[in-house]
């Protein structure tokens, strides 16, 4: 046993006398179906038969006695593997015992410290009537329209229509767009773009470069730079509608001007709570974390670093960008996300006992409500999300899932939050 980790290793032994029943028993059934030349099947001598299928026996006899052994020996010890055995260091021979080496990895054994009566401190970031006006102008954003302009060159505010061509320097895949629209002096648009486009007027062309940040929200823009060649087709000036009734029944189910302010704060509301909650199980759960030391599995935490890298390069993907054509070392990256995953981890074992020790557990009316819930995001019944998950072996995990969010509201009903009001950048 190494100290201070979840791996184990012990020296096992199986009987001479349970090896030679063994070895009897799987001859015996070689025998029977066995050809051997100048035999009839069935009638060969045992001794040939155990000389001739030596190796094949002994295969057989270790598939059967080793894992029983291992896991008798387990079983005894109370120890919980999170991994297959390795069996090493193998010694065998048909006429004494069989010894080798089983390594593995087991849960840890902690003693659970203080996680009730705990205070945390939360930031609050109250709802204001400005808020409520900035949601609106947002949907205002959304609602607008791009009418043309004619007769002048553009000018700060205006959206010029561009046919642009993006060549990066060192050579790749160039950027390529028939008609997009580039909002000249806007705080999101590059200064290469704004300086050669202000003043310019439909029909121009214009050739210019343009770095972009290393963190750059694009990350297939991140760091590079792009040699363009821009035609401009026109300019276009943006329409808001304005703040009225109708404008309310437009974009919403509300019938008033003052009923869609009263949804969107209920709204921003919502989510406030949301934030708070997320924010109070996060800072709970890592007050926790570093409250218990006790090793943790390598292989759970590696499973956790293939996750997080997973969710990276499942979000990459969702942007429309292709992994395999960003310049990221996922080396480097999988190896910063260990100390994360090491926490991660932990506090999944410390949920796990905590549920175990509080009676925490999942109803049948917990996963039919879940399931309801999947099925209502993903448009499809409730007999057949229940049937993906089944047929793909998920249902034990959100149950497992289920267990862990329950245990943490209890652990959120059972301590004190200090709210502090962060002010609004």
């Amino acid at each position: 046993m190494t100290e201070a980790t979840c791996r184990r290793e012990m020296e096992l032994e199986i009987p001479a006398e349970t090896v030679q029943k063994a070895v009897a028993r799987v001859a015996k059934e070689f025998a029977k179906v066995a050809r051997v030349p100048g035999f009839r099947p069935g009638k060969a001598p045992i001794t040939l038969i155990r000389r001739r299928f030596a190796d094949d026996i002994k295969s057989e006899v270790l598939q059967s006695l080793v894992p029983e052994q291992i896991e008798r020996a387990v079983s005894e010890s109370k120890m919980i593997p999170v991994t297959q055995p390795q069996v090493d260091k193998l010694d065998f021979t048909e006429s004494g015992p069989v010894k080798f080496r089983a390594v593995f990895e087991v849960l840890p054994e902690f003693e659970l410290g203080q996680y009730k009566d705990l205070e945390v401190e939360i930031e609050d970031v109250q709802i204001e009537d400005a808020d409520v006006e900035k949601g609106l102008e947002e949907l205002r954003d959304r609602a607008a329209t791009f009418n043309p302009v004619e007769g002048r060159a553009i000018a700060d505010g205006d959206y010029a229509q561009l046919k642009l061509k993006g060549i990066p320097a060192g050579g790749g895949e160039p950027l390529e767009a028939e008609s997009v629209l580039c909002h000249v002096g806007g705080e999101e648009t590059m200064d290469p773009f704004n300086e050669n486009l202000r003043g310019a007027s439909a029909g121009d062309h214009k050739n210019f470069d343009v770095t972009y940040p290393a963190d750059y929200p694009d990350p297939k823009l991140q760091g590079k730079t792009y040699s363009y060649a821009v035609e401009v087709l026109g300019i276009k000036e943006k329409k808001r509608p304005d703040l009225t009734d109708e404008f309310a029944k437009d974009v919403s189910d509300t019938q008033s001007l003052d009923e869609l302010r009263k949804k969107m704060r209920e709204e921003l509301e919502h989510a406030r709570e949301h934030r708070l909650k997320d924010q109070m199980h996060e800072k709970l759960l890592a007050q926790i974390v570093k409250a218990h030391d006790f090793p943790v599995p390598e292989a759970l935490v590696e499973g956790q670093m293939d996750s997080r890298l997973e969710r990276t390069v499942r979000s990459l993907a969702s942007q429309g960008v292709d992994p395999r054509a960003v310049n990221i070392d996922w080396v480097a990256l999988r190896n910063r996300q260990k100390d994360r995953s090491i926490d991660d981890v932990k506090a999944e074992l410390l949920l796990d006992r905590i549920a175990t020790a509080e009676k925490i557990d999942v109803s049948d009316e917990d996963v039919d409500k879940e399931i309801e819930n999947l099925a209502a995001r993903s448009g499809e019944s409730a007999t057949a999300v229940r049937a993906n998950l089944t047929r793909q072996g998920a249902l034990d995990r959100m149950k497992s899932k289920l267990r862990s969010e329950k245990t943490l509201d209890w652990l959120c009903s059972n301590s004190r939050t200090r709210n502090i009001t962060k002010e609004k950048s």
